[in-house]
Order: structure tokens, then sequence, then C-alpha cells
């Protein structure tokens, strides 16, 4: 029996993914000026989480597989600085800081969690 089980299938993947689509639509309304700088950096670091979660799970060895999930959490915390940065810029309205912040916050205790799960 084949299995189907992918990266797809982790609600951390999919949240990430979630945040990815937010964060693109809220990065509209940043300065024209800003686009190669901050707006930039905050995309990247984004699509950076994702990404990283889904190329550890197609590793071999949990290693490997954590060394990637680190880095996501890594880029998960550039991204809150970013955001952090962004607001205090007033880039972002401060409810749409919060809902991104903490959006940023749930993500940061599934990876941490899912972290100490596959070090046991």
């Amino acid at each position: 029996m084949k299995n189907d089980y992918t990266y797809r299938k982790l609600s951390i993947w999919q949240k990430s993914m979630s945040l990815v689509t937010e964060i693109y639509s809220e990065v509209k309304i940043f300065p024209s000026d800003e686009l190669f700088a901050l707006t930039s950096q905050i995309k990247r670091s984004a699509v950076s989480i994702p990404s990283n979660i889904a190329e550890g799970y197609g590793r071999t060895g949990t290693k490997d597989y954590l060394r990637f999930l680190n880095i996501a959490l890594s880029s998960l915390f550039e991204l809150q600085t970013q955001l952090e940065i962004a607001y205090n810029l007033k880039f972002l309205k401060e409810n749409n800081f919060n809902k991104l912040y903490e959006d940023t916050r749930e993500i940061e205790r599934m990876l941490t969690s899912f972290i100490r799960k596959i070090k046991d």
C-alpha cells in the first residue's frame, strides 16, 4: 500500500503557506521605494518557512530533517523581526501587525514542538 502522507498534510506547512499569502497581500501597500529592501526581505523570509519544512521532509534521516526545520524556525524569527520593523516604520497598521505577529507565534510554537518531538 502506498503511503500518501506528505509534508502537505503537516499543519505547520499549511499554516505557513497561509501566512505567505497573508504576507504577500499585506506588503502590497508598502512604499514603492521599499520594494527591493524590506518588502523583498519579508517575502523571502516568509517563503523560506514552508519551503524548508518541505525540503527537510524530502531529506533522508532525522538529522537532515531537523536541520531544515531549524532553518524554517530561523526564517520565522527573521520574519517576526522584519514585521516589527515594518510596524515601527508605520508600513503596517497595528491590527494588521498584531494579526500577522500572532500567526507567526502560533507557527513558532508548532515548529518548536515538532522539532522537540522529532528529537525524542
